[in-house]
């Protein structure tokens, strides 16, 4: 009897929960242990699962600072502005502060910009949450999202100084920049997209050409999966994002040779491992890894 060809699924190496978030709900699990009346400002990820289990741990989530008269204030990965500092202290709430180091980098790095003189722009999303906290940081502030506002805005634009989105395509940053350039007399550029969103956007530029299936696990809510779904879907139209194990079809597998599988910084490994583990069913078997548990690059399955 002929033996099957061996399909690969390849798992990428940043699949997953990057440090911030991580450390992010480690944070929120203790603290949840710890104290009392634990609140957040909106969701600690952009993650349904997620959420959930924080919700479950008695931790909850608001829309409005003055809803919380005591007790304890979680400070997302996000970040927040200097006003939520301070509300959060005249309210006398205990701050627990969860917010990412790099995207606390970027917040030093915009307020130097404007010490130095430069008329701060962020690159990033309109209204997603780091881009809000982040513009929090200096008394005025330009957003840009794509080259076309750059092109349409009537303002002027001398003396800027740039800082990213952590999360952000650094292509796209490229384009806005190539924009701004023109358009000023001098421009200090600070990248900084992190190195978690660096690794998942190299990656996944090379896996989509050298896998016949991508399969993108996380929220249709998270912009950095969404991003890592864009970007797989314009090299390899045989892209799929889903949320959870559930969502896969099998037809999608049908003759492939080689499956790709990447996740947002925001999807846990507790979703991520039965999607690689049921790819690893669909296409043929068993999964052999070589050295250490999921996420891992490579599996195999017969």
């Amino acid at each position: 009897m002929a033996r099957q060809p061996v399909v690969r699924i390849q798992v990428a190496k940043a699949a997953g929960f990057c440090f911030g978030v991580r450390r992010a709900i480690t944070m929120a699990m203790n603290t949840a242990k710890t104290d009392s009346q634990v609140r957040m400002l909106g969701a600690i990820v952009h993650n349904e699962h997620v959420v959930r289990r924080i919700r479950e741990a008695g931790i909850e989530t608001l829309s409005d600072l003055q809803e919380a008269e005591s007790g304890t204030l979680l400070l997302r990965a996000h970040g927040a502005t200097p006003a939520v500092y301070e509300q959060a202290r005249r309210q006398g709430l205990k701050i627990v502060d969860a917010t990412c180091p790099l995207v606390k980098e970027i917040h030093e790095a915009a307020r130097k910009l404007e010490e130095e003189g430069y008329q701060v722009v962020i690159i990033g999303d309109h209204g997603h949450d780091e881009v809000v906290g982040i513009a929090g940081q200096v008394r005025e502030s330009l957003v840009f999202s794509d080259p076309g506002e750059v092109v349409a805005h009537t303002g002027s634009l001398k003396r800027i100084g740039v800082v990213v989105q952590s999360t952000q395509d650094m292509d796209q940053v490229k384009a806005i920049l190539a924009e701004l350039s023109g358009r000023c007399r001098e421009l200090k550029f600070l990248n900084t997209i992190c190195k978690p969103t660096s690794d998942h956007q190299q990656e996944i530029r090379r896996m989509p050409q050298c896998n016949d299936v991508m399969i993108i696990v996380g929220s249709f809510t998270s912009a950095n999966t969404t991003r890592l779904t864009q970007i797989a879907a314009a090299l390899n139209p045989k892209t799929y994002q889903v949320q959870s194990v559930e969502e896969l079809q099998t037809e999608w597998f049908a003759g492939a040779r080689r499956v790709g599988i990447s996740a947002g910084a925001s999807t846990p490994d507790w979703i991520l491992e039965p999607v690689v583990r049921r790819i690893g069913e669909i296409t043929g078997g068993e999964q052999i890894t070589e050295e250490s548990p999921l996420p891992k690059t490579d599996f195999q399955s017969r």
